[in-house]
């Protein structure tokens, strides 16, 4: 209780976004709680992270014990918690005809549901820091391409989360910063793009056909730009920046082509639609009808 370093959990820190601001945390000074599916997710993390103080903790953003046991380890050791970043997440690209219910439930579960229960859990020791919160959306709350509708609607819902609690929370001096990236290369868009895959194998062939060209474009493009996206570290730099801010903005952009898809967010819905079809290189509108 008398550790004067300053303390920030990270869920979903096994790799990608949430790895490397994990790493960057631990290097500048701060006593890094790592939140990892496996003991050896969290050993590994720890070995890269020689010379600063991490400590890994297991925890399923959806298991009640596995916060419940992250928040006593937390605060058993610091008098509060001086940030939370909500970077825990799967995504899921499909045809939203086509997605399977207990899918979307899940991923429901995990990017929404499940983040509350973690910021509720941790709130009190927030308060007592006068703590940050940072959320990790996505670009695509602005810029929904077709079949990112699954896991672009569970971010938008998580920001929505965010905007509401910035407000609630202000009283306290607890800010909620939003961060919303675009192509970033990470391990995430092969797992995205293997699963979708598998989600479009499993539909019935009479379903399957009515998309599976479009899909395929979309996913190669996607793909293309998540390969020769930013590293993951500059998305932990702008999460450090919304963590450590005397005045941080309510959203902040990150990774390659985040800027240029804001922009075009900005466009009337009938020239952003005609845009996307172009970047994915989907059919016309009507090109299908009988």
């Amino acid at each position: 209780m008398n550790c004067s370093r300053k303390h920030t959990l990270i869920t979903g820190a096994s790799s990608g976004i949430g790895r490397a601001t994990a790493l960057r945390l631990a290097a500048g000074g701060q006593h890094v709680y790592a939140g990892v599916r496996t003991a050896a997710d969290g050993q590994q993390l720890a070995r890269s992270a020689a010379g600063g103080e991490l400590t890994p903790l297991i925890l399923d953003v959806t298991d009640a014990r596995h916060i419940a046991a992250a928040a006593a380890a937390v605060n058993g050791h610091a008098a509060g918690l001086d940030g939370l970043v909500n970077n825990a997440g799967i995504g899921m690209a499909c045809p939203a005809e086509l997605l399977p219910l207990d899918t979307f439930r899940r991923q429901l579960e995990v990017n929404v549901t499940g983040q509350l229960a973690v910021t509720q859990a941790f709130l009190p020791m927030l308060r007592r820091a006068h703590g940050r919160i940072v959320v990790i959306s996505t670009i695509g709350v602005r810029f929904t391409p077709p079949f990112a509708g699954p896991l672009d609607a569970t971010k938008a819902a998580l920001a929505a989360l965010a905007d509401a609690l910035r407000q609630e929370l202000a009283p306290w001096r607890v800010k909620v910063v939003i961060i919303e990236p675009a192509s970033i290369n990470s391990s995430a868009a092969g797992k995205v793009t293997r699963d979708a895959s598998a989600a479009l194998a499993a539909a019935r062939p009479q379903d399957r056909i009515l998309y599976e060209d479009a899909f395929g474009k979309m996913l190669a493009v996607m793909q293309r730009r998540e390969d020769s996206g930013s590293p993951p570290d500059v998305a932990a730099t702008t999460i450090i920046r919304a963590l450590t801010a005397t005045r941080p903005r309510h959203v902040y952009l990150a990774g390659k082509y985040s800027r240029r898809l804001a922009l075009l967010s900005l466009l009337p819905s009938p020239l952003l639609d005609a845009a996307r079809r172009r970047v994915f290189g989907l059919p016309v509108p009507g090109s299908l009808a009988s």
